[in-house]
């Protein structure tokens, strides 16, 4: 189901900007200069309700000029690297400073107050491009995730996606819920990163590709589309997957492929 409300989507800049990333993960970033406003003030926000305790934000229309965002990818498509820091089945060019900024204040002016997030230390802002075909998928990139793994427990993540493509075919995001217990399904987990593609597949009854539907180890309670300009914020404990049914259709390049631009939040739990 999904909730409107009205909003004013307004976003400062930020004061300082985000000190320079040194590991694989957050990457050095470039101080390439953005166009102000970014986000767009009569964008539509929603909110998708999955179940009493599940839910996503989800932003129509978000930044006023996205294309912006596709040519600075396009014209940098030779600095995205494969990932090695993460199971993301394919590649990844850091945002610059000022645009992981200017998400990091709106997560924090619009969203934050939703999720158990009191103040965000840390942002991780990044394009990425799913590009790996089906058959050369870990047993990992089978199922869905979390982005919260190993997280303190202090503390809280929250996760964002910009869909900056215009087919649909692409795929959006889906969202599920384990069926076994936590040490079945954690050791479901652990057998994925350690066992064959083979041995695997046989142990558990899965077959290899893109997860996007419900089968004998989670269930699947909602989604959302892919679309043009629209912009996602969801808990980052919640499982969930890149709803890729058409994989042939993926591809390297920022003008034709599923370019998105990934955030991640993390913040101090709110006070109890």
């Amino acid at each position: 189901m999904l909730v409107v409300w009205s909003t004013a989507l307004v976003v400062p800049r930020s004061g300082g900007a985000l000190a320079e990333r040194r590991t694989k993960e957050h990457g050095p970033v470039a101080a390439e200069a953005l166009q102000t406003p970014l986000f767009n003030p009569a964008a539509t926000v929603q909110v998708a309700q999955f179940d009493d305790r599940h839910f996503c934000l989800v932003v129509d229309d978000a930044l006023l000029n996205p294309d912006e965002l596709v040519q600075f990818a396009a014209e940098r498509r030779a600095e995205f690297n494969s990932v090695d820091f993460s199971h993301y089945p394919g590649i990844y060019r850091m945002a610059p400073a000022e645009l992981s900024e200017r998400l990091t204040d709106y997560f924090q002016l619009h969203a934050r107050r939703r999720f158990d997030a009191r103040r965000c230390v840390e942002t991780i802002c990044r394009y990425s491009l799913v590009t790996l075909p089906p058959q050369a998928l870990h047993p990992i990139q089978w199922l869905c995730h979390r982005d919260d793994v190993g997280l303190d427990a202090r503390l809280s993540m929250q996760a964002s996606v910009l869909y900056l493509f215009h087919d649909p075919e692409l795929g959006g995001t889906g969202f599920y819920v384990p069926t076994h217990s936590a040490a079945a399904t954690g050791a479901l987990f652990a057998d994925a990163r350690l066992a064959s593609p083979s041995a695997f597949a046989a142990r558990y009854g899965l077959s290899p590709g893109y997860m996007h539907e419900s089968n004998a180890w989670f269930r699947r309670i909602g989604g959302i589309a892919a679309k043009w300009n629209r912009l996602i914020i969801y808990d980052g404990g919640m499982l969930h997957a890149s709803d890729i049914a058409a994989p042939d259709r993926l591809s390297a390049d920022p003008e034709s492929g599923r370019l998105t631009l990934n955030g991640f939040f993390t913040c101090r739990r709110n006070l109890r």
